[in-house]
């Protein structure tokens, strides 16, 4: 479990606790995304505009945040990650943040409505990717045992699970947007082509920050290999 950790220029035995962080604050980024959807679905555009400058802010400190870990990451010969694998969890934590905020900053910037017909499919949808991304901070927030157990043992099991469950969440999410993209299809005739192009990206963006925090499970995994 996350026991924090010092952001500044002292990890102690190892960057896990800064690498927790970091995700912790993607999390709380990509969170957003589901009264960000449900504001969009009730036009409350007020609401809007301060949820995607709340995503704004928050992807920002995620961003201090692992600017921080790679400045102050010890170059040294022993850690219990590799250098190379804990810069690419971080970069796969990065991508979910970042892809909030382009959700976010092309639904303002287009004042973009949802079609009534996939209301209900897409705040299940943004949950379920929300989801994932909750899995994979949960998996995150188990590598202090994994370095503590040397990456064996239960703990290796108990991670394992998690990130079989994490793509199993992954997998809904595929399910629920071949689901929502159907049923646009079905109306697009009756949509601006140019609204039904930015539906489609919008669309495409929500499964992303599912995708990518299943790269995230996908390098542990890797990991654990080692």
């Amino acid at each position: 479990m996350a026991r924090g950790g010092y952001m500044g220029g002292i990890f102690g035995s190892s960057p896990v606790s800064p690498l927790q962080a970091h995700m912790t604050k993607v999390y709380a980024c990509a969170s957003e995304l589901i009264p960000l959807f449900n504001a969009v679905i009730n036009e409350d555009w007020g609401e809007v505009e301060l949820r995607q400058q709340l995503i704004s802010n928050l992807e920002q400190d995620a961003d201090v945040l692992k600017k921080r870990l790679r400045l102050n990451l010890p170059k040294g010969l022993f850690m219990p990650i590799s250098r190379q694998d804990l810069l690419e969890v971080l970069l796969m934590q990065d991508r979910i943040a970042n892809q909030a905020k382009d959700i976010a900053g092309t639904i303002v910037g287009r004042r973009l409505t949802l079609p009534t017909v996939i209301h209900e499919d897409y705040i299940r949808f943004v949950a379920r990717c929300v989801a994932a991304c909750k899995q994979a901070r949960k998996a995150i927030n188990e590598l202090d045992e994994l370095v503590e157990t040397g990456f064996t043992g239960q703990e290796v099991r108990i991670v394992t699970d998690m990130v079989t469950k994490l793509d199993a969440i992954e997998s809904d999410t595929d399910n629920l947007q071949a689901s929502i993209r159907r049923k646009i299809f079905e109306i697009e005739n009756d949509l601006p082509p140019i609204e039904v192009m930015f539906l489609y990206k919008i669309i495409e963006g929500t499964g992303e920050v599912a995708d990518r925090s299943q790269g995230v499970g996908g390098r542990l995994m890797l990991m654990l290999a080692k």
